[in-house]
């Protein structure tokens, strides 16, 4: 919870902080990289993926037979694998630009 909530912090705070000390594209691509990185990664996981996580995990496995829990993973399964690969995908997104911002400035 601490390195999930600590990214959101982090990259906000560099964000700011960036803010007033570079300019141009560079300014423009470290406020991008936060508002993306919020949108397509926090976002989604808060909104998507923890409530998918709580509804599995409120599944009492003991009382469920074979076929309930094999319905239960298909509710659960393809959406929160869909959405666990958009947010990878914009998280190396962002990461790699801001390694391209760091070795510009």
């Amino acid at each position: 919870m601490f390195v999930w909530i600590g990214s959101a912090i982090a990259i906000v705070v560099a964000a700011v902080i960036g803010f007033s000390q570079i300019d141009g594209a560079d300014r423009t691509l470290l406020i991008a990289a936060a508002v993306v990185y919020l949108l397509g990664v926090q976002l989604p996981t808060v909104r998507i993926n923890i409530p998918l996580n709580n509804k599995i995990q409120a599944i009492d496995v003991e009382q469920k037979d074979d076929q309930e829990l094999l319905a239960a993973r298909a509710d659960f399964e393809a959406q929160w694998n869909r959405w666990n690969v958009f947010r990878t995908v914009v998280s190396i997104t962002i990461a790699l630009s801001l390694h391209v911002l760091l070795l510009r400035i």
